[in-house]
């Protein structure tokens, strides 16, 4: 043990869980921040654990959602992110979504109250040579550090863009042609039932609005970027253009809606909002990722129905998101290979989504605490979430094509007796949550009971 204290880069939501972690395992954390010194595109404000793009931790269904399962894992492992997000749940439907502001100023309440963590306002350029390090600087990793990775790795740098969706104020939006409601009034509470606003399109309406899509003015790359998105964040010009129906079938898709204002007139499109804030005041344009010029997007949303007069609190926007080639340059441990003092975690190893993230902070701090107590830390479960996940990025992913991959149950290893396709899905995905259940609740336990590693 050469060193007691544990660095950690950066204080988004792999960072942030990551010092909880460790600190709640008894060692002394530094997070390095270099927010609001050194700002980036996204971020609005200086606290920890802020949530740059959506509010939602999507599906809460331990069950039979592989997301799902991810939230009751971290739960059972003391997860503040997720303990901090039940805490300030916002209604979503099935989903978790939860009140940005009151959920970063809690994750910043609770690291720098704890007895364990100091946090430093500073940007970190370099990799350092020695102590024990966790890099979870996220999407938008500085440049000079990352070139510092890049020199390190001796690997170019992976990149695609983020897109961010406009945020509306709730009192702009016409309740007279938009009603609230949630896709199948999934919701155990009416409030649930009731949690998103929708505004129906008819056929010409959809029209106009996919022409104005295509014919807008957008954001221009640099001169060597490139456009490769991830799936999950697609901006919604780049989805229109691979064809005139696509988001018909994607964001707007018009299934399990009844608009009380026409009950009979079946919508040809639907756009959707999902409340942002506790106090419902702010509405978030579900799958409106954009990387249209600001003047644009005022001009073509106000062209939805209900949007008409809407007052934008934030528009939409493009980042970078830098991440590592993992399967080659990570090990099982989440180190890097060729400095295994350092270790990395969130989606800079490759996976999409504050979830994920957050996960992947957890095992990172266990991990480098365990490697500073002296403690062997058993394997992680591969038949776990997160040992789904962490197996796919750091060995599993074919390294040639290695793209974010949000957590889902194409990751997890099948159950031998059941039955594929859609009508054994059910009974498959329940077999898969059960067997993760025992199988991560068993790594807890053994960490109980785990002996010191000879010294």
């Amino acid at each position: 043990m050469t060193d007691s204290t544990l660095h950690i880069v950066g204080g988004g939501m792999a960072g942030s869980e990551a010092a909880w972690q460790a600190a709640q395992s008894g060692v002394r954390v530094v997070i390095h921040e270099m927010r609001p010194n050194i700002k980036t595109f996204a971020h609005q404000t200086d606290k920890l654990g802020e949530m740059v793009c959506s509010n939602s931790f999507r599906s809460d269904d331990h069950e039979q959602n592989a997301v799902g399962l991810l939230h009751w894992e971290m739960l059972q492992a003391g997860s503040l992110v997720m303990q901090t997000g039940y805490a300030h749940r916002l209604p979503a439907g099935g989903a978790l979504a939860v009140d940005r502001e009151a959920f970063s100023d809690a994750i910043t309440a609770a690291l720098a109250s704890h007895p364990n963590v100091s946090i430093s306002k500073e940007e970190i350029t370099s990799l350092p040579d020695s102590g024990q390090w966790i890099f979870a600087t996220g999407p938008l990793t500085s440049d000079a550090l990352g070139a510092a990775i890049q020199a390190e790795t001796g690997a170019d740098r992976l990149a695609f863009f983020d897109a961010i969706a406009p945020i509306v104020h709730a009192d702009s939006i016409d309740m007279s042609k938009a009603w609230l409601q949630s896709r199948y009034d999934k919701g155990e509470t009416e409030e649930e039932q009731k949690a998103y606003i929708n505004c129906p399109m008819d056929r010409a309406q959809y029209d106009i609005f996919i022409d104005a899509l295509l014919t807008a003015d957008k954001t221009e790359f640099h001169e060597g970027e490139t456009a490769g998105y991830f799936d999950g964040c697609l901006p919604i010009e780049v989805m229109a253009e691979r064809g005139r129906e696509t988001l018909r079938h994607g964001p707007m898709k018009p299934v399990g809606l009844t608009n009380p204002h026409a009950p009979d007139v079946k919508p040809h499109a639907v756009v959707q909002l999902r409340r942002d804030n506790a106090l419902g005041t702010l509405y978030n344009i579900v799958g409106f990722q954009t990387k249209m010029k600001y003047g644009a997007q005022k001009s073509v949303f106000t062209m939805i129905p209900g949007l008409e007069k809407a007052s934008f609190a934030r528009l939409g926007g493009i980042h970078r998101n830098t991440f590592l080639n993992s399967p080659t340059l990570l090990d099982a441990q989440m180190r890097l290979r060729s400095r295994p003092h350092i270790r990395f975690a969130g989606q800079i190893t490759g996976v999409e989504g504050y979830v994920e993230s957050a996960a992947m902070g957890l095992l990172a701090g266990r991990m480098a605490a365990a490697d500073i107590l002296g403690r062997r830390l058993p394997e992680v479960p591969q038949d776990s979430a997160h040992g789904a996940l962490i197996h796919h990025i750091t060995g599993g992913a074919e390294a040639k094509t290695f793209q974010p991959m949000n957590v889902n149950f194409g990751l997890f290893r099948p159950v031998d007796g059941l039955k594929g396709g859609r009508r054994g899905r059910r009974d498959r995905y329940k077999a898969y949550t059960d067997r993760a259940k025992a199988a991560w609740q068993t790594w807890l336990a053994a960490q109980a009971s785990a002996p010191h590693a000879a010294q």
